[in-house]
């Protein structure tokens, strides 16, 4: 009895006095804890804090390296943006494209020979195709047998003038000898004619060479008449001549007409480039102006880029471009801009949209920049028209051209009345300046 007093009045090992609480709880039992919670000293022990990696020195020169390094990226790609990139219009709207031509035989018949075959590299000049030449060369044959008909029409005609000609100096000469005879009756007349007044002759002598000489001029007036019919007949025979010769020219229009046809009976390729999209076979009958095949010339290739209304405002011809080819990941081309198209795509479509409608929404139009460029024989080996392409525009260039134009609006800058209005206070300013 006394040693259980004194171990009661014992203090605990740490010095401090435990309470009923404490002891309670020790002898309680919680069932959500886990066994190994409380089997040992040093398991309790095992359960202190780690320090934070953050409290390490490495980890923080690390991170501070890290946000330095984020910091000047940042500051590079936005001066970069500021100077460069936001100049660069670039779209993915764009395409390789050649004005390839379409082939076409200019007369009729059946295809009699094809020497080429598809995807063939051909030279301007080169025989694509040809045409059963057997009509055209009868009807040459025709038209030159016309020539030879006329011809013979224009000398038949022309020896015609030549005898009219002789038959007006027949006819002249006919109306001298008239005049020689009407003179001589009226001298015979003239001498006659006092012998009957003093009654040495008869009267009737003098009556007869009177009807006599009468006769005589009625020839001549009758030769004379003879003349100038022949001579208006002279003009009558000119325009046959005339008529005759432009039968001849009409009928060689006709024997070059053949001989053209003749020749379009082979087709020939206008331009150096490689054939494409061919139909032609032998036999076939083919109609004037039906597509045979086509000929791409691969060596004058050019891009449509179709860029947004918003992008096109700092954009000038020549400018330089850099063009990525899907084809060619290897490397980028480089070319410039050749022109602009007079208008959006929606203007050239073969039903062109009305705006002018109550139901209008707004929509970005595009419009069509040709670009010319530059690539090496490798890469016109792989380039064909319809390929995508993804072009930029550095259109830096014209920055400086926009700030003069902006300056000088602002000098030229008048009321908003319209022409003839009065100048604004610092237009006059400005022209008052020295």
């Amino acid at each position: 009895m006394a040693r259980a007093e004194e171990d009661e009045g014992r203090a605990p090992p740490n010095g401090t006095e435990r309470s009923d609480d404490d002891r309670s709880e020790e002898g309680s039992f919680d069932p959500g804890r886990s066994d190994d919670s409380g089997s040992t000293g040093e398991e309790k022990s095992g359960g202190d804090k780690k320090p934070s990696p953050l409290k390490k020195t490495w980890v923080k020169g690390l991170l501070v390296l890290l946000g330095l390094a984020v910091l000047v990226g940042g500051g590079i790609w936005g001066f970069r943006y500021w100077t460069v990139g936001r100049f660069i219009q670039e779209t993915n709207d764009a395409y390789v494209q050649a004005d390839q031509v379409a082939i076409s035989p200019q007369v009729s018949g059946y295809v009699a020979t094809v020497p080429v075959v598809a995807n063939q590299i051909v030279t301007a000049g080169q025989v694509l195709a040809t045409v059963d030449d057997g009509q055209y060369r009868a009807k040459l044959a025709q038209q030159q047998a016309q020539v030879d008909a006329r011809q013979a029409d224009v000398a038949r005609a022309e020896a015609d003038l030549v005898r009219q000609q002789a038959q007006i100096d027949q006819a002249k000469a006919q109306v001298a000898a008239s005049q020689v005879t009407a003179k001589f009756s009226a001298e015979q007349v003239r001498r006659y004619k006092p012998l009957a007044a003093s009654g040495a002759d008869t009267v009737e002598k003098l009556d007869q060479y009177k009807s006599q000489a009468e006769q005589n001029q009625a020839q001549v007036d009758v030769n004379q008449a003879q003349v100038q019919s022949a001579e208006k007949q002279v003009a009558s025979l000119k325009a046959a001549v005339t008529q005759a010769k432009a039968a001849v020219d009409q009928a060689r229009a006709g024997v070059t007409q053949a001989r053209l046809d003749l020749d379009h009976a082979v087709v020939k390729s206008p331009i150096a480039g490689r054939v494409g999209d061919l139909t032609a076979r032998i036999g076939q009958y083919v109609q004037g102006s039906t597509r045979l095949m086509a000929v791409v010339p691969v060596e004058d290739l050019y891009i449509e880029a179709n860029y947004k209304e918003t992008q096109i405002g700092l954009m000038r011809v020549g400018q330089p471009v850099t063009i990525a080819v899907d084809a060619l990941s290897s490397h980028d081309l480089k070319g410039r801009v050749a022109s602009f198209s007079p208008g959006t795509g929606a203007q050239f479509a073969l039903i062109p949209p009305e705006n002018a409608t109550g139901n209008f929404t707004k929509i970005v139009q595009r419009v069509p920049v040709r670009i010319r460029f530059k690539a090496g024989g490798e890469a016109r080996k792989v380039l064909i028209p319809g390929l995508s392409v993804v072009v930029s525009v550095d259109t830096r260039g014209a920055r400086d051209d926009q700030e003069e134009d902006d300056e000088e609006a602002d000098e030229t800058k008048v009321s908003e009345a319209g022409p003839g209005a009065q100048p604004t206070q610092r237009t006059r300013n400005a022209k008052a300046r020295p």
